[in-house]
């Protein structure tokens, strides 16, 4: 505290403060004044509001200026930016650097379905068959503890990888982040949370090990790749859980999606198929398949002994396992119409970048084996079994479930079949069918019966104002709160915190509120402090009280910090002494270097204080002479004390 103090008296132009500690110079030092600042930055304004800042921020800025110029920069934009920027700023202007371009055109997106317990072998496989070795890579992952699995999974495996998550220690994430940017490592393993402050500028690939809840939070992702020219590719593993969001996302960037063709199909006219999708790729149509079945089991048997054989990675994954739960429960659920659509998408087969598979002999033996999946009995194992029974001449309850099954199959056929018969008109509904059209006796053209039950479209293409904009799904996946079209608010992006701690603190709470009796909500980044009480840098809360350290400072130095006197400057207005021993006032006074004798002080007076001290000595002379003589009372009593001495 103290060399601040120093550094403060100093008259500096520009101060670098974490919100804590400017607090305590405040706090501590009365005369200290920000009503001089022009210019407030706050930089990384989204990690200072999650690290529990905004009530510092919001106290800073009562002390200074309505005059002063207020600049935030951030990656991201989290809820409580956006509310501080609407409640703490006027007119605040929002400048977006990444609203032309959502995604560089350069950038490659490819998406994969497979199960959750696929993934390791998805990812040993792309790493190790796909991506070349000269190719960098970013790999996303929901939380720290699938950062740590990975790396030693990865270890075992005998690649090398380096790792950031934002528990990490510092000097560790540094190390690490400094290894990938030296192209000593070619693979990073890192989470949203730690993701935001790492800039690589040459990098190839981007893999999402858990696919993203929000739209924005993917071009967030992929958008570290394919920069300046250079081409990337974005791989993306998807469940069946992640289906929904990634229709959501294709809403958003505006794309069409489709399945790739099965094996049946590619089998009966390869050449076709190929140069059908080849057209879809180069319209800008995105296409999802599936892995070589046969790769990942084999890789999938190698790794489940591998994770079974070591103690620590068996612990690792069960932590995983239970960790994935709890951030299932707190990544925001995907639209009701996205949910519709993904139980009605087709069944995809092997995703096109596999095309070395799709040449060879294993074509077959998948199609095969896709027969096996959609295979269904006409027996159930009832009647089998009932059968088998029967010619066997077998006595006992075996033979007597075929008799079961019969009468339950003419209970229930009709309704069997009458949902059958709904399914497959419900589907040639959705088929456009061309309509009769007939003249009527004035000449214009008249739809059939049917077309009576249909609205007759009454816009005009050219000059109809829709209530829904056209970019509805865009800002719709920018958004955070339903209905808001606020340019601040579609910029939002809450990230999901990579531990379990700050998920539970990402949920609402509720607190007792004493003076209104009740309970209120708090959502993500509220906190209640008691009065009284100032949180600093470290998060511990300390009392507001003075401790009188900058007293003992200026008695002992002869300095001061800032004066709200009329002989001193606003503002931080030190009294250090220059070359020339002048006193040196102002905003913008520097010391160049050590001043000897720097605490005696100064024998030379300014201008101001020259003429004060006269201004001074004049008052003194006129008051002395608008007193009347009291000596010449004493002289009329006696006589002797008002002569002079001889």
């Amino acid at each position: 505290m103290e060399s601040q103090f120093e550094e403060l008296a100093q008259n500096p132009d520009i101060i670098i403060a974490t919100p804590g500690r400017l607090m305590h110079h405040l706090s501590e030092v009365d005369d200290m004044s920000l009503r001089t600042v022009e210019y407030v930055v706050f930089d990384e304004a989204d990690c200072l509001f999650e690290m529990g800042f905004a009530e510092q921020l919001h106290q800073i800025l009562t002390q200074l200026s309505e005059n002063r110029q207020t600049l935030l920069f951030s990656a991201t934009m989290p809820s409580a930016l956006a509310e501080f920027a609407k409640a703490g700023l006027r007119d605040p202007q929002l400048v977006r650097l990444d609203l032309e371009t959502r995604i560089s055109p350069d950038l490659t997106l490819k998406f994969f379905t497979l199960r959750h317990e696929e993934k390791c072998a998805a990812l040993i496989y792309l790493v190790r068959e796909e991506i070349r070795s000269d190719e960098q890579t970013l790999i996303f992952v929901s939380t720290k503890h699938h950062v740590e699995f990975l790396n030693s999974l990865f270890g075992e495996e005998g690649i090398e990888a380096s790792i950031c998550y934002g528990d990490m220690d510092q000097d560790a994430r540094k190390m690490n982040v400094a290894r990938f940017r030296s192209r000593k490592t070619m693979l990073l393993i890192v989470t949203d949370v730690a993701a935001r402050g790492i800039d690589i500028p040459l990098l190839d690939n981007v893999i999402n090990w858990d696919f993203p809840p929000k739209p924005k939070m993917f071009v967030h992702r992929v958008g570290r790749a394919a920069r300046a020219g250079r081409t990337g590719s974005a791989y993306s593993f998807v469940t069946s859980e992640d289906l929904p969001y990634l229709l959501d996302l294709h809403l958003f960037l505006s794309k069409p999606i489709r399945a790739a063709p099965g094996e049946e199909e590619v089998m009966e006219n390869f050449d076709g198929v190929m140069s059908n999708l080849e057209q879809a790729l180069a319209n800008g149509e995105t296409i999802y398949g599936r892995f070589p079945q046969t790769a990942l089991d084999l890789i999938s048997d190698r790794l489940r002994d591998t994770i079974d054989s070591s103690a620590e990675l068996y612990a690792l994954q069960v932590t995983c396992n239970r960790a994935f739960r709890l951030y299932s429960k707190t990544k925001p659920a995907p639209s009701k119409e996205s949910v519709k659509r993904a139980k009605t998408l087709p069944r995809e087969g092997l995703h096109p970048m596999f095309k070395r598979v799709l040449q060879g002999g294993e074509l077959s033996a998948l199609a095969f084996s896709e027969r096996l999946k959609s295979f269904r009995p006409k027996q159930t194992i009832l009647e089998a079994e009932g059968e088998a029974a029967k010619s066997k001449h077998l006595q006992g309850p075996s033979s007597t479930w075929v008799d079961v099954m019969r009468k339950k199959r003419e209970i229930h056929e009709g309704v069997i079949n009458l949902v059958q018969k709904q399914r497959t008109s419900s589907k040639l509904e959705q088929e456009p069918k061309p309509e009769p059209e007939v003249l009527n006796s004035m000449g214009h053209e008249k739809k059939g019966r049917r077309s009576k039950r249909k609205a007759i479209a009454f816009k005009d293409d050219e000059y109809f104002i829709s209530a829904v904009p056209s970019s509805h799904h865009m800002e719709a996946g920018l958004a955070v709160r339903g209905g808001s079209n606020n340019r601040l608010e579609s910029a939002v992006l809450d990230l999901v915190a990579d531990d379990g701690t700050g998920m539970k603190k990402q949920k609402s709470t509720y607190h007792w509120d004493k003076r209104h009796k009740k309970y209120i909500k708090l959502n993500n980044d509220d906190r209640v402090t008691a009065s009284g009480k100032i949180k600093t840098e470290g998060g511990a809360k300390v009392k507001a009280d003075k401790t009188g350290i900058y007293k003992k400072w200026k008695e002992r130095s002869h300095k001061k910090i800032g004066s709200s006197n009329g002989d001193e400057d606003n503002g931080f207005s030190g009294d250090y002494r220059g070359r020339g021993g002048n006193k040196s006032r102002g905003f913008g006074g520097r010391k160049n270097g050590h001043v000897p004798n720097a605490h005696v002080r100064s024998e030379i007076k300014n201008p101001d204080q020259v003429r004060k001290e006269r201004q001074k000595k004049a008052d003194r002379i006129t008051h002395l002479k608008s007193k009347p003589n009291k000596g010449k009372k004493f002289g009329g009593k006696n006589g002797k004390r008002g002569q002079p001495r001889k």
